[in-house]
């Protein structure tokens, strides 16, 4: 997937994860950029929630949201 198809689909789905995780910020979301592990380690920063917790919520995120994809 080239960078511009990345990035437009991160804008897209950014939406949807702060519906979904209000604590985060638009700027944690523009450092993360689409990349799984930074999101998990702010979910966990953020959300208070252990590594395990964090993964799982992304997991079932990512099942509702099949067309989403991380860069890494």
């Amino acid at each position: 997937m080239n960078e511009q198809r990345i990035e437009g689909n991160w804008k897209q789905f950014k939406g949807k994860m702060l519906e979904q995780w209000g604590k985060l910020t638009d700027d944690d979301f523009d450092q993360m950029a689409g990349r799984r592990e930074q999101f998990v380690g702010k979910l966990q920063e953020r959300m208070g929630l252990a590594r395990e917790a964090a993964e799982r919520q992304l997991k079932d995120w990512e099942t509702r949201n099949p067309s989403f994809r991380f860069t890494d």
